[in-house]
């Protein structure tokens, strides 16, 4: 669980490197808009002792109207040295158990060249769930040290996916819930179109992990999972979601099967199903 290779560590791994100043350990709980109590609140009524919060909308490009897209090297440097967070740290993603955002916080670190990167398996469920400590209030870290350089190739902009619908060089798999990649019900977010990027497959992420413990399934279940659905697992690869963050549920377990090229297409359904916006498919994949 705790080989270089394998992005999750567990509970118990965490509870035994907890005090050590070198690990970083870090909530980035994500709800969607309107969802209260707010995922900050939560945190600061109970989180895993010395975690600090990372807001995803905070930590974006503020001057584009999208939802939390990726900001710039120098910003994420900024965001992060603030988190108290090194270089040189290992850094240990969590959220509240759903597998909804700390993989996103996750895919970002990565993104901006941080390689010792870890998600602790099951979250805050499966730590409380233990009767594990749990502390409240907010936790003001030292400044730390960060210095962030962007890998282009781990993020897919709107003019890839546009160029992409031509040949289908890459499989798109999209990782909402079936009725909303189907078109059959109206989008949370307001004012975008239903259905999906025509030609990608459906997977929805809560399919990768166990509801009742918060643990993602066995490799051997995560690649049946994604041949059920069509992907073939040697032709690359892009993952989509609503606005970003569930889509990285497909990345950490395309990761955790050794897949380590694909893509996070940043804007997703947010920017994809705006009125006016790029072709539109409905049904089934």
């Amino acid at each position: 669980m705790t080989t270089p290779n394998d992005p999750l560590v567990s509970t118990d791994w965490l509870a035994a490197h907890l005090g050590d100043p070198k690990i970083k350990v870090v909530d980035a709980t994500f709800k969607m808009p309107g969802v209260l109590p707010l995922p900050k609140d939560d945190y600061l009524k109970a989180h895993i002792p010395g975690a600090v919060f990372f807001d995803v909308d905070e930590v974006s490009d503020h001057s584009n109207p999208l939802p939390h897209m990726y900001p710039s090297a120098e910003q994420f440097g900024r965001d992060a040295a603030r988190l108290g967070i090194s270089n040189g740290d290992t850094v240990v993603v969590y959220d509240s158990g759903g597998w909804v955002a700390a993989p996103r916080a996750w895919w970002m670190f990565l993104s901006f060249g941080h390689k010792d990167i870890r998600v602790l398996d099951g979250g805050l469920k499966k730590w409380t769930a233990e009767g594990r400590p749990v502390d409240g209030g907010q936790v003001t870290p030292a400044l730390g040290s960060y210095g962030a350089s962007f890998d282009a190739a781990r993020v897919r902009r709107i003019e890839q996916m546009v160029a992409n619908l031509a040949g289908n060089a890459e499989q798109v798999i999209d990782a909402r819930q079936a009725p909303r990649f189907a078109g059959e019900v109206a989008e949370p977010r307001p004012g975008l179109r239903s259905g999906h990027i025509p030609g990608s497959r459906n997977l929805p992420y809560a399919e990768l992990f166990d509801a009742a413990t918060g643990v993602m399934k066995p490799l051997e279940e995560l690649r049946k999972a994604f041949g059920a659905v069509g992907v073939d697992l040697a032709k690359p690869i892009v993952t989509s979601c609503g606005s970003g963050v569930s889509a990285a549920v497909l990345t950490l377990a395309l990761y955790r099967l050794g897949i380590r090229d694909t893509a996070l297409y940043d804007g997703s359904w947010s920017e994809w199903g705006v009125e006016n916006g790029p072709p539109v498919a409905t049904g089934p994949a």
